[in-house]
């Protein structure tokens, strides 16, 4: 069961993350990003919590057969081009951000809302 272990590094201190990004980079799942006047550098995080990375990516693989709102932005990632590592990573980051709303405002979690712009409206 992915959700316990996941809760389970993430620890019980409601105030530990300030922002969805901090939970992401503790994740591992957020970029790096370092710019500069000339350059320009996006590379993967090498300091990140492996537990936590390991089974996010379980948690968005099998979200591909049992959330179709889910399945609906990794088909939508990858028909412009990112291959499945990527676009299971970007899940993953719209999980976490969901997930951080949810803790945060104390809400169950919608996927009406939380995937709207990939469902159709219902009936």
């Amino acid at each position: 069961m992915p959700g316990a272990r996941v809760f389970a590094e993430l620890g019980d201190d409601p105030e530990r993350f300030t922002d969805a990004r901090a939970l992401k980079s503790y994740a591992g799942s957020a970029p790096i990003t370092r710019a500069s006047g000339k350059k320009r550098f996006v590379g993967r995080r090498f300091v990140k919590n492996n537990r936590l990375i390991n089974v996010g990516f379980l948690w968005a693989f099998a979200a591909l057969t049992a959330s179709p709102g889910a399945n609906a932005h990794y088909r939508r990632r990858r028909e412009h081009g990112d291959w499945h590592a990527a676009a299971q990573r970007h899940l993953l980051n719209r999980f976490l951000g969901q997930l951080h709303h949810c803790l945060k405002t104390r809400q169950h979690f919608d996927e009406q809302q939380a995937f709207a712009s990939f469902l159709p409206a219902p009936a």
